[in-house]
């Protein structure tokens, strides 16, 4: 099967983003991808909360979304929209960083809340506080679909192994990893950690990324390290989309999962023990 990762570069202006987005799906459909993925937030990429209160709408009115799922369904292709920042009903305030799987007649097949918020400090100049702004999900998802079973993480997701454990113990054959990435840990760690998923997993693992500098008119600007990746079930690099933006496309074959489980079959020989 012929699959496709995005690498954007968006703004925090969700409506001028959009178009750029819709001709690169068009795009890798016309290349004949049948899945599609776009990377974390690819709506809006804002610094900013003040700002993303006016800009950012609930899931019911968010315009990519509705734009998305339209171009699915007239391509008639799988589509993982790595992200979108929604509105939420939450007391707070605070949105919710949300995964969505559409499916080929353009329906939301699952979604998906980011579990795992990055609130850290990278650096004395370089902190994050993603709850800030985002509350966490609660729930992991697995979508069985026609291209395979899928298990749904966003990011950060990824340095929590017990998340890809539950995943692939509830069958997925493929993890997604989404991601707007810090550049100075997706230096050190994002190859190593998304290889380490994939290899424990006997799964693919796919990771489209935003890359480079977003701009914004009157915010700080937010950089991301990009190298959007495709890992296959031995552990083994098939793709890495370096720092451009641009459509990268690939073979998924899922006959590699049960290959990887059969020559290293992990799971089956994994035991319960007590301690420490």
């Amino acid at each position: 099967m012929k699959a496709a990762l995005l690498q954007l570069n968006v703004s925090d202006d969700p409506v001028a983003n959009l178009p750029r987005t819709v001709a690169m799906v068009q795009q890798a459909a016309d290349e004949g991808a049948q899945f599609v993925l776009t990377p974390e937030v690819t709506n809006c990429v804002s610094t900013a909360r003040v700002h993303q209160n006016a800009v950012l709408q609930t899931q019911e009115q968010d315009q990519t979304l509705t734009a998305l799922c339209t171009v699915a369904a007239a391509r008639g292709i799988h589509l993982l929209i790595g992200s979108l920042a929604v509105k939420t009903d939450e007391a707070d305030g605070r949105f919710a960083n949300r995964s969505f799987l559409i499916g080929p007649d353009g329906a939301i097949i699952a979604g998906y809340d980011k579990i795992h918020m990055f609130d850290v400090r990278i650096s004395d100049t370089e902190t994050y506080a993603e709850s800030a702004g985002y509350r966490p999900g609660t729930r992991a998802v697995v979508a069985n679909t026609d291209i395979g079973t899928i298990g749904m993480a966003i990011c950060y997701d990824m340095r929590f192994p017990r998340l890809s454990d539950a995943l692939v113990s509830a069958g997925a054959e493929i993890l997604t990893y989404p991601s707007a990435f810090s550049p100075v840990t997706g230096a050190a760690h994002w190859h190593s950690l998304l290889r380490a998923r994939a290899i424990e997993a006997g799964a693919w693992v796919l990771a489209p990324a935003q890359t480079g500098t977003h701009s914004s008119a009157n915010h700080k600007t937010r950089d991301t390290y990009g190298h959007s990746l495709v890992v296959n079930p031995w552990g083994e690099v098939v793709l890495d989309a370096g720092a451009a933006p641009g459509v990268y496309m690939f073979d998924l074959d899922l006959d590699a999962v049960a290959e990887a489980r059969r020559r290293i079959p992990s799971r089956e020989n994994a035991r319960r023990f007590d301690g420490p």
